[in-house]
């Protein structure tokens, strides 16, 4: 099964990850604010998402806010075994949905104990430590924040920490505090300002996990990026993803959907091979 979802990444700790992972933040409403139209279909993606071997599903508390773990608790609780759940912290939502980066040590504790209420665990599987702004890393030190992750480790309410949205230098103050296990950062085809970075977590033996792959595309990218796709008779988006998975062997993917075939169409991709000729093109839209 695993063969078809791209292989696993196993990080340090024994953490083991298909691949072919699925990002939960979706399942929310309209800009991932809200409850979304129809929870009963969330709840079967979910259901699809464990059927299909997937064993890394993508969280966060304050997707919703809270409306998502509550329908991953829903669909999914008991969870197997082998299923591991990745959350993050250091953001909350306002009242108007808007996004508010919240990375005091005390709320990063907070949020923890948030997502474990609301996901029903005793112990989050990876937690990581959501820093930058919206969408873009910056070189805020690191040390209190990960410290207050670092002590809920220590008292067994998380079991391996991860990054978002950093630079090389925040994972190098990181790495010297305690063992790191993924890095989320956003990197597609368009958006390889983190290839240094892409290498540095492979050298260290931490999944590196890239959002938004099919983001920030200019229409000259995106007329490349069908024009290979129909060549292969694949969508778009297959064609993305199985360029990252081809990137590097560290690499686990995360997109989301709220559709169960959209879901099977995300999967296929991990079987798509790509030609010499195809990926020369491909690398080419960075340029």
């Amino acid at each position: 099964m695993t063969a078809q979802l791209g292989g696993t990444v196993s990080p340090a700790g024994g953490l083991t990850l298909t691949r072919v992972g699925y990002g939960a933040m979706q399942l929310a409403g309209p800009h991932v604010f809200g409850p979304p139209k129809d929870r009963d279909r969330a709840v079967a993606v979910l259901r699809a998402v464990v059927e299909a071997g997937i064993t890394h599903i993508d969280t966060a508390d304050f997707y919703g806010p809270v409306v998502v773990n509550e329908i991953i608790k829903e669909a999914l609780h008991p969870y197997p075994g082998e299923l591991h759940i990745v959350t993050k912290v250091g953001a909350r939502r306002g009242t108007d949905g808007s996004w508010i980066m919240s990375r005091h040590p005390e709320d990063l504790k907070a949020q923890v104990y948030d997502n474990l209420r609301h996901l029903g665990l005793e112990a989050l599987d990876v937690v990581n430590l959501r820093l930058g702004d919206v969408d873009t890393p910056n070189e805020e030190p690191l040390a209190e924040q990960f410290g207050a992750l670092v002590e809920l480790r220590e008292r067994g309410l998380i079991r391996h920490l991860g990054l978002s949205s950093v630079s090389l230098a925040q994972l190098d103050e990181a790495l010297a505090i305690a063992p790191v296990v993924t890095v989320q950062n956003l990197y597609n085809l368009a958006n390889r300002q983190d290839d240094a970075l892409v290498e540095r977590t492979a050298a260290e033996n931490i999944a590196f996990v890239p959002y938004f792959p099919l983001g920030g595309f200019n229409p000259l990218q995106s007329e490349t990026l069908a024009k290979v796709a129909a060549r292969l008779e694949a969508s778009p988006q297959q064609v993305a993803l199985a360029w990252l998975l081809r990137r590097s062997p560290n690499i686990a993917l995360i997109p989301g959907t709220s559709s169960p075939e959209h879901l099977r169409e995300n999967i296929a991709a991990a079987a798509l091979v790509l030609p010499d000729e195809a990926v020369a093109e491909l690398d080419g839209i960075a340029g």
